[in-house]
């Protein structure tokens, strides 16, 4: 049963994070947010915050197929939780890249009976809206992200995995890169075939095609700082136009191709300002067609649980499902609609 968190669950919340003299009026779940409940505070002299709350109530994937999120040596394990986006925080912080400052990070219960940070509410809209009503105008925004994506791919860690287990010395699982995404695409190829007869149809064709993919891409041991799920959607715009990076919890040194193969599909014709020229071939078309994998098997499996904007996410699947048989046939994948984000949320 999920809870209904109302404002007089966050009331003291609200005055830990953002201080007294002021009177919290009202909290509304924003859309989207699929690991965590993301909730707008309201005060009486209309400021605003925002609220992040890690709690298995607010996580709307299935519980019987979610991997467990504490296994931070899987780099593909799932990108939720207080610790992670402390890590995250930090790392970005440091490299000078625009995050939502904190306001109040608390793993203690005693505000609220989870995990919670209270952070900055970044007024206007994101990305995805001002390339949408206004891309001459989100140049300079555009710009800036390209800057700072070169800042974080440029900060190369020791090894690949997330930033708060390399951060404090660990090893991730798995030889490289390219054979952790093979084996978490061999995974997904096996649970979309599973549910759909055309995935099941081409199933041989599409694990052939993968194991062919990964066989081509060279070692290699340089690892650049990837977001991993930079839609526009995840990025903010201040009212100077400084991108603001949020969902950053799943940080993580990384092939920077990855990265850029997500950007690809969900910048589309926006995309070019974003993309670099040292790029590996190789692994772009094998994490292409990976990545359609992921895009299907995953809004297909959090379909199973009580998501509420099913559309949205079967949208997605058919989609990528799509695109994925494209990429097998030799056909070039279309670019992807605009309100085709990956299924996570703010």
């Amino acid at each position: 049963m999920r809870r209904a968190v109302t404002r007089d669950h966050l009331a003291g919340l609200a005055h830990a994070g953002l201080g007294g003299g002021r009177r919290l009026v009202g909290a509304s779940r924003l859309r989207g947010g699929s690991k965590k409940g993301v909730y707008r505070l309201t005060l009486d002299d209309d400021s605003t915050a925002i609220v992040y709350i890690w709690d298995d109530a607010e996580n709307y994937w299935p519980t019987a197929q979610a991997a467990p999120a504490g296994n931070h040596a899987d780099p593909f394990s799932p990108a939720s939780g207080i610790e992670l986006f402390e890590a995250a925080h930090r790392k970005l912080d440091g490299l000078g890249i625009r995050t939502p400052r904190i306001h109040l990070a608390d793993r203690s219960g005693s505000h609220y009976p989870a995990d919670v940070a209270v952070v900055e509410d970044v007024p206007g809209e994101n990305l995805e809206a001002l390339l949408r009503q206004d891309p001459r105008g989100a140049g300079t925004t555009m710009e800036r992200l390209a800057e700072a994506l070169g800042a974080m791919q440029g900060h190369e860690g020791p090894r690949f995995g997330k930033v708060v287990l390399i951060d404090g010395g660990g090893t991730s699982e798995g030889s490289s890169c390219a054979q952790v995404v093979l084996g978490r695409a061999l995974d997904d190829l096996s649970e979309a075939a599973s549910r759909d007869t055309r995935i099941a149809g081409s199933r041989d064709h599409l694990e052939s095609a993968l194991r062919a993919l990964a066989a081509a891409v060279r070692p290699r041991s340089r690892h650049g700082l990837i977001h991993g799920e930079l839609g526009p959607d995840h990025v903010l715009v201040d009212r100077a136009g400084h991108p603001v990076l949020i969902d950053i919890e799943g940080l993580m040194f990384f092939d920077i191709e990855w990265e850029h193969v997500f950007l690809r599909l969900r910048f589309g014709e926006h995309y070019p300002p974003l993309d670099r020229s040292d790029l590996d071939e190789q692994r772009l078309a094998f994490y292409a067609l990976a990545m359609r994998l992921s895009l299907v098997a995953g809004p297909l499996r959090l379909l199973d649980g009580d998501f509420p904007d099913r559309d949205f996410m079967t949208g997605i699947a058919e989609h990528n499902l799509r695109e994925a048989l494209a990429l097998l046939t030799g056909g070039r994948a279309g670019q992807p609609k605009a309100d085709t984000p990956g299924p996570t949320g703010r």
